[in-house]
């Protein structure tokens, strides 16, 4: 028998009217919803079900609903029976709302941490001085040359190792177009990606040390679900590691391919991902073949993957 791994979006998913289905229709994720609003103290579920857009866009907003509406689906998930992962990991933001699936966080802390973090990403850079540039068709070691042949014009660095196909870099404006530039003369596909947060770069640095007393002072539990943390790519179930990674994590690349392939070394061939969108399940299926991948984002997603997990 194979082993089943949750795993979660991170910002970039968000839509206006997320999870409103499940809201409507099961109390445990209106609980959910109405917790998060509980702990941020103003009214977070208005922003994901009725926008406007640019309002849940804004990063400190973005982070705490995606992780509401992932934790709103899971609580659904759970009273329709759905069975314990072996193991659990999140992109980026998604390793929050893992880390409170696991039980190593409370919800009420979690969104309280998903919004401080976007608020500091956010504070760190000013707006329209940072980049992203998804790189296509390029394998990440040309990706990170082209880094490396750019960085006289400033910071830019591989953010996220999406899958061996795409890789997302980040850093200062001119330097992330000169890179982009690099890429696109060695037969690379470049897309500017719509942020306004240049984020898993050194320049979050300053952000990351803002955030890192709220992570001391948030209580961490150990776990015994596994989670596979965004900067190591390995499992950890340990509080002090945990928290040093979700440290980490803001300043470093997003190793996700290389998480989804540790997952399938240790057995996993079975994916779920649970909250808005099936970006990740995209990236999972140009990581690896053969393993199932399913994503629970709609009330129909429930029974159908269900029945065939």
């Amino acid at each position: 028998m194979g082993k089943l791994a949750y795993v979660f979006p991170g910002q970039g998913s968000q839509y206006v009217g997320m999870g409103y289905d499940f809201y409507r229709e099961f109390s445990e994720s209106a609980d959910v919803f109405h917790s998060a609003e509980t702990a941020l103290r103003y009214n977070l579920t208005d922003i994901i079900f009725k926008g406007p857009e640019e309002e849940l866009n804004r990063t400190v907003n973005t982070q705490p609903a995606i992780l509401t509406t992932s934790l709103a689906i899971y609580a659904a998930m759970k009273a329709r029976g759905f069975p314990e992962p072996d193991f659990v990991a999140g992109h980026s933001l998604g390793e929050y709302t893992a880390l409170a699936v696991a039980g190593g966080v409370e919800l009420f802390e979690a969104v309280r941490l998903a919004n401080l973090r976007g608020k500091y990403m956010q504070e760190a850079v000013p707006e329209g001085l940072g980049a992203m540039y998804a790189v296509l068709k390029l394998p990440p070691e040309k990706v990170e040359e082209a880094c490396r042949l750019a960085q006289e014009h400033g910071v830019v660095e591989p953010a996220n190792y999406n899958s061996p196909e795409q890789t997302v870099i980040s850093g200062e404006k001119t330097a992330v177009e000169k890179a982009g530039e690099i890429a696109k003369q060695m037969g690379g596909k470049v897309i500017p990606l719509k942020v306004s947060v240049p984020s898993h770069c050194s320049l979050m640095k300053p952000a990351a040390d803002a955030f890192r007393l709220k992570l001391a002072q948030t209580p961490i539990k150990n776990i015994n679900i596994p989670i596979v943390q965004n900067y190591t790519a390995k499992a950890h179930t340990m509080a002090p590691e945990i928290r040093e990674n979700l440290y980490r994590q803001i300043f470093s690349s997003v190793k996700w391919f290389q998480s989804v392939l540790y997952m399938v070394e240790q057995g996993v061939d079975t994916f779920v991902e649970i909250g808005p969108k099936n970006v990740l399940s995209k990236l999972i299926q140009q990581t690896v073949r053969n393993v199932r991948v399913f994503n629970v984002e709609k009330m129909e997603d429930l029974e159908k993957v269900l029945k065939a997990i």
